[in-house]
Protein backbone atom coordinates (compact mmCIF):
# COMPACT_ATOMS: atom_id res chain seq x y z
CA UNK A 1 0.00 0.00 0.00
CA UNK A 2 1.81 3.23 -0.94
CA UNK A 3 1.10 6.44 1.54
CA UNK A 4 -1.74 7.74 -0.95
CA UNK A 5 -4.11 4.73 -0.51
CA UNK A 6 -3.70 5.29 3.23
CA UNK A 7 -4.33 9.25 3.83
CA UNK A 8 -6.15 10.01 0.31
CA UNK A 9 -5.12 12.17 -2.49
CA UNK A 10 -3.42 15.51 -1.41
CA UNK A 11 -6.43 17.19 -3.28
CA UNK A 12 -8.56 15.42 -0.12
CA UNK A 13 -6.35 16.61 2.20
CA UNK A 14 -6.05 20.28 1.01
CA UNK A 15 -10.46 20.00 0.68
CA UNK A 16 -10.32 18.76 4.48
CA UNK A 17 -8.30 21.75 5.64
CA UNK A 18 -10.37 24.05 3.60
CA UNK A 19 -13.29 23.00 5.13
CA UNK A 20 -12.08 22.71 8.69
CA UNK A 21 -10.80 26.48 8.30
CA UNK A 22 -14.43 27.72 7.03
CA UNK A 23 -15.92 26.00 10.05
CA UNK A 24 -13.58 27.98 12.42
CA UNK A 25 -14.03 31.63 10.45
CA UNK A 26 -17.46 30.82 11.08
CA UNK A 27 -16.97 30.60 14.79
CA UNK A 28 -15.09 33.84 14.75
CA UNK A 29 -17.75 35.88 12.66
CA UNK A 30 -20.45 34.86 15.20
CA UNK A 31 -18.38 36.09 17.99
CA UNK A 32 -17.49 38.78 16.24
CA UNK A 33 -21.50 39.66 16.15
CA UNK A 34 -21.37 39.20 19.81
CA UNK A 35 -18.74 41.22 20.84
CA UNK A 36 -19.94 44.64 18.71
CA UNK A 37 -23.53 43.87 20.22
CA UNK A 38 -22.34 44.06 23.79
CA UNK A 39 -20.12 47.12 23.07
CA UNK A 40 -22.98 48.63 21.56
CA UNK A 41 -25.17 48.66 25.29
CA UNK A 42 -23.83 50.24 27.42
CA UNK A 43 -24.63 51.45 30.34
CA UNK A 44 -24.12 54.45 32.37
CA UNK A 45 -23.10 55.04 35.82
CA UNK A 46 -25.98 57.67 36.61
CA UNK A 47 -28.10 54.23 35.76
CA UNK A 48 -26.39 52.19 37.99
CA UNK A 49 -26.51 54.64 40.85
CA UNK A 50 -30.39 55.04 40.27
CA UNK A 51 -31.18 51.14 40.37
CA UNK A 52 -28.81 51.00 43.69
CA UNK A 53 -30.34 53.75 45.15
CA UNK A 54 -34.10 52.36 44.84
CA UNK A 55 -33.36 49.22 45.69
CA UNK A 56 -32.15 50.52 48.83
CA UNK A 57 -35.02 52.62 49.36
CA UNK A 58 -37.77 49.02 48.45
CA UNK A 59 -35.63 47.51 51.39
CA UNK A 60 -36.03 50.18 53.68
CA UNK A 61 -39.69 49.85 53.27
CA UNK A 62 -39.82 46.82 53.58
CA UNK A 63 -37.83 46.79 57.07
CA UNK A 64 -39.82 49.58 58.27
CA UNK A 65 -42.88 47.79 57.71
CA UNK A 66 -41.74 44.26 59.12
CA UNK A 67 -40.97 46.14 62.46
CA UNK A 68 -44.15 47.86 62.35
CA UNK A 69 -45.58 44.20 61.93
CA UNK A 70 -43.26 42.87 64.64
CA UNK A 71 -44.58 45.51 67.48
CA UNK A 72 -48.27 45.35 65.93
CA UNK A 73 -47.65 41.36 66.89
CA UNK A 74 -45.97 42.40 69.98
CA UNK A 75 -49.21 43.63 71.46
CA UNK A 76 -51.35 40.96 71.07
CA UNK A 77 -52.07 39.23 74.65
CA UNK A 78 -51.13 35.34 74.57
CA UNK A 79 -51.84 32.74 77.09
CA UNK A 80 -48.16 30.46 78.13
CA UNK A 81 -50.76 27.72 78.02
CA UNK A 82 -52.06 28.21 74.94
CA UNK A 83 -48.56 28.32 73.67
CA UNK A 84 -47.64 25.00 75.06
CA UNK A 85 -51.00 23.55 73.75
CA UNK A 86 -49.61 24.61 70.27
CA UNK A 87 -46.24 23.03 70.83
CA UNK A 88 -47.46 19.96 71.99
CA UNK A 89 -49.97 18.95 69.47
CA UNK A 90 -48.10 20.60 66.42
CA UNK A 91 -44.60 19.44 67.73
CA UNK A 92 -43.18 23.17 66.73
CA UNK A 93 -41.17 25.38 68.72
CA UNK A 94 -41.95 27.69 71.36
CA UNK A 95 -41.05 30.89 68.91
CA UNK A 96 -43.18 28.77 65.85
CA UNK A 97 -46.38 28.22 68.64
CA UNK A 98 -46.02 31.94 69.66
CA UNK A 99 -45.77 33.75 66.14
CA UNK A 100 -48.79 31.80 64.87
CA UNK A 101 -50.74 32.41 68.18
CA UNK A 102 -49.92 35.94 67.76
CA UNK A 103 -50.50 36.52 64.11
CA UNK A 104 -54.16 34.88 64.67
CA UNK A 105 -54.95 37.08 67.59
CA UNK A 106 -54.83 34.64 70.49
CA UNK A 107 -57.16 32.26 68.73
CA UNK A 108 -56.15 28.96 69.74
CA UNK A 109 -58.32 26.95 67.13
CA UNK A 110 -57.40 29.63 63.84
CA UNK A 111 -53.31 29.11 64.93
CA UNK A 112 -53.78 24.96 64.48
CA UNK A 113 -55.79 25.50 61.71
CA UNK A 114 -53.11 28.08 60.13
CA UNK A 115 -50.65 25.78 61.19
CA UNK A 116 -52.16 22.44 59.30
CA UNK A 117 -52.83 24.41 56.11
CA UNK A 118 -48.98 25.43 55.79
Amino acid sequence: MSEHDINGTEDEIQDKKQKKQTKHDGGAADLERVTDYAEEKEISTADISSAVEQFGNQRQKEDELKVAKEKELQKVQVKKEDIELIMNEMLITKIQAEKVLREQRGDVVAALEAIIAS
